[in-house]
């Protein structure tokens, strides 16, 4: 009788055993799980500002790439120039085709596209319709974005790279403009390769 009714069921040491199992294999699985879900959340993060730089990244070559050697008076010059000129951390430019299109169809925009230090830094979008006077001073901004933590600017002459422009001096515009940008948004830095916009030559005045 006792032979039978030990092999009609388990005892307590068996069943213990096995939850304690069961138990080691959820705990496993579950482990398993929050390092998936773990790495999902980053790649999704980091997707996410690699997406927001490129974005960025796309909206400054854009209005590069339709550039235009616009000339006319700069400032309060009497004498027209080439209105382009540029530093590492700005540039200058007329463009064809704006960051942010008006209202209204406009031939020509004055763009200023920089990156600002202080309270309010990260990357900075001017705009202002053209012709106007002081077209780059009196610029509105349209776009302050302040994940931007790195931003450069290089351009080509005669063979070389050069890390300013001045129209004023050179009566032309450089052939090619090289963008390094890099974004920081909660606590990941992302940066994006060297871009090289090729950009329309203006005519020695």
């Amino acid at each position: 009788m006792t032979s039978r009714r030990r092999q009609g069921g388990f005892t307590l040491l068996e069943v213990l055993i096995a939850l304690t199992i069961v138990g080691a294999l959820l705990v496993i699985a579950f482990g398993g799980m929050r390092v998936a879900l773990s790495a999902w959340r980053k790649g999704e993060d980091r997707a996410e500002v690699h997406q927001h730089a490129r974005g960025l990244a796309v909206t400054v070559t854009r209005a590069l790439g339709a550039m235009y050697p616009y000339q006319a008076p700069r400032e309060t010059a009497p004498d027209p120039v080439v209105l382009f000129s540029g530093t590492d951390k700005k540039v200058e430019f007329v463009t064809q085709s704006p960051p942010f299109p008006a209202a209204i169809p406009i031939a020509f925009t004055a763009v200023v596209i920089s990156l600002e230090e202080g309270e309010e830094s990260g990357l900075v979008i001017r705009q202002r319709a053209l012709p106007n006077e002081q077209p780059f001073s009196e610029a509105k901004i349209v776009l302050r974005d302040p994940s931007v933590t790195s931003l450069a600017f290089q351009y080509l002459g005669e063979g070389e790279w050069a890390d300013s422009w001045d129209g004023t001096e050179t009566r032309t515009t450089p052939r090619a403009v090289k963008i390094t940008l890099g974004t920081t948004v909660n606590g990941r830095v992302e940066k994006l390769p060297p871009l090289t916009v090729s950009i329309r030559t203006a005519p020695p005045l």
